[in-house]
């Protein structure tokens, strides 16, 4: 048995600090993945990518990062979460140097689908660790301020991409972000600590969805039965792969629309692309969050409409940043979009933690991250796709009129989550 600490014993901050910990680590996880996307243009220039080639790039690292999802899951629910997730920040840091090193498309092909895997492991331990620190009382505000590295991250790494491409080399921000992930993947192993699975349920709040946990953990055919036992966890994992698949477009194809579409340099093109968008969202999660987590002790499904809420009204957005041919309104509608989207991310893991019991957490993370990265993941490959055989008469008019669709599945992604309500249990004091 895996030695486990009761985060009673720890102190009353530390469950937070556990967060701030999670959080750097996830903010190396997003710039790592994020730099290659504002590189693009330089690639093109460099080595004579077509779209879809780039388009391959940016998806090989979705499809194996979904591919990895269930195994990394299942893995959480087994093995201590925490060397989980500090050796999968090592591995993938490593990764990330050695992309430094590509020069042939297959070379950045297996590096990214290398990095895709690695960072698989990430998501489903590294929830399941912090939902064993935050009950009910808190979840939806400790998830969502650990959500705010994921943007953060994107941000740092869509800017210093565009920067070393500019004014250094573009291969030096590889090597910058690798080194410094490696050194603290190894520095955060004194300090992380492996909770009780289940330990936070029992912190004043009945969950009348979740049964008494045991420690020990289940076969596969019970964890997988655990996880889908109830309707309502499907409409989740739906909706978030219609969510990413509007999401995945935008982390990789922004830089590059601005540059090619409006005339930013690369620099601008990498932290304009991520800043508005990004920096709007590390504004509205953790107000979302705090919001979520007062609806959630109110009446059934308030974490879930909140998130519906965010996706309907980040529809228009959508469709304006692909449809507007003015600097301005662009800027307008992406910070608009971000800020409905960190509405929706609020609570992505914390209304999945509603409904599934701790000994499956992990593998339902895994397996949401599946659907979502395996079918969001065709995102880039379709813009990249529509923008070399649109109907339109170049390929930026295609590729514009492809982001103004994608508003569709934040519709669709809307209705989902609100379909779901009908399907929340009985007695649930979430």
């Amino acid at each position: 048995m895996a030695q486990v600490t009761r985060p009673e014993r720890c102190g009353p901050t530390y469950k937070w600090w556990v967060i701030a910990m999670l959080w750097s680590v996830c903010f190396f996880n997003y710039a790592d993945r994020q730099s290659i996307y504002s590189v693009f243009p330089k690639l093109k220039e460099q080595f004579g990518f077509d779209k879809v080639q780039l388009g391959i790039i940016g998806s090989a690292f979705m499809w194996v990062y979904a591919f990895g999802g269930p195994i990394a899951g299942l893995i959480g629910d087994r093995f201590r979460r925490k060397d989980i997730v500090l050796g999968g920040c090592v591995f993938w840091s490593v990764v990330t140097v050695f992309t430094g090193w590509c020069g042939k498309f297959w070379q950045f092909v297996v590096v990214r689908a290398m990095e895709g895997f690695g960072e698989s492991f990430y998501f489903p331990a590294s929830i399941s660790l912090a939902s064993d620190y935050h009950g009910p009382r808190t979840r939806s505000r400790a998830l969502s301020i650990h959500q705010s590295s994921i943007y953060l991250g994107t941000i740092a790494g869509g800017w210093a991409g565009g920067w070393f491409a500019e004014h250094l080399d573009w291969r030096d921000c590889f090597f910058a972000f690798g080194g410094v992930g490696i050194l603290l993947g190894i520095a955060l192993w004194k300090f992380l600590r492996e909770p009780r699975r289940g330990a936070s349920e029992d912190d004043g709040i009945a969950m009348a969805t979740l049964a008494k946990t045991e420690t020990q953990p289940l076969s596969l055919a019970d964890t997988l039965r655990l996880v889908f036992r109830r309707p309502i966890v499907f409409f989740l994992m739906a909706a978030f792969l219609c969510a990413n698949f509007v999401a995945t477009i935008f982390l990789v194809w922004t830089p590059t629309f601005l540059a090619e579409k409006f005339g930013f340099k690369l620099a601008a093109a990498g932290l304009s692309g991520s800043i508005f968008i990004h920096l709007a969202s590390v504004v509205s999660v953790p107000l979302a969050g705090m919001l979520a987590d007062w609806a959630a002790t109110r009446f059934a499904g308030g974490r879930i409409l909140v998130q519906a809420f965010g996706l309907l009204v980040g529809t228009s957005f959508v469709f304006l940043v692909g449809w507007t041919t003015s600097v301005s309104t662009l800027l307008a509608a992406m910070t608009c979009f971000g800020f409905c989207k960190g509405i929706y991310d609020s609570c992505i893991f914390a209304s999945l933690c509603d409904f599934v019991e701790p000994r499956g957490r992990a593998t339902a993370t895994g397996i949401m991250n599946t659907i979502g990265w395996g079918g969001g993941g065709l995102g880039p490959l379709f813009l990249g796709w529509f923008a070399q055989h649109g109907g339109k008469s170049t390929e930026m008019g295609n590729m514009s009129a492809a982001i103004s669709y994608c508003g569709a599945f934040y519709i669709v992604g809307a209705l989902l989550l609100l379909a779901s309500l009908f399907f929340l249990p009985r007695k649930n004091a979430n």
